[in-house]
């Protein structure tokens, strides 16, 4: 989830915090996720203000970490 979004002065930039979502319903994939990995942030830092409009506070993404070859 979206924890903040903090913009940089004029330029568009942005400093985007991600955090885990909690559920306690145990059908949800929050919970599962919470119960294998509790606590953690990701922080993005973007120069494209287009890129950087479409993080919004609160919103839920899925993020997939894949190892590069």
């Amino acid at each position: 989830m979206v924890a903040s979004v903090t913009k940089y002065n004029n330029s568009g930039a942005a400093s985007v915090k991600l955090t885990p979502v909690y559920s306690a319903d145990p059908a949800s994939e929050n919970k599962a996720f919470w119960d294998a990995t509790p606590n953690g942030s990701i922080e993005l830092h973007i120069q494209n203000p287009a890129a950087a409009e479409r993080f919004v506070p609160g919103q839920g993404y899925y993020v997939d970490f894949t190892p590069a070859e």
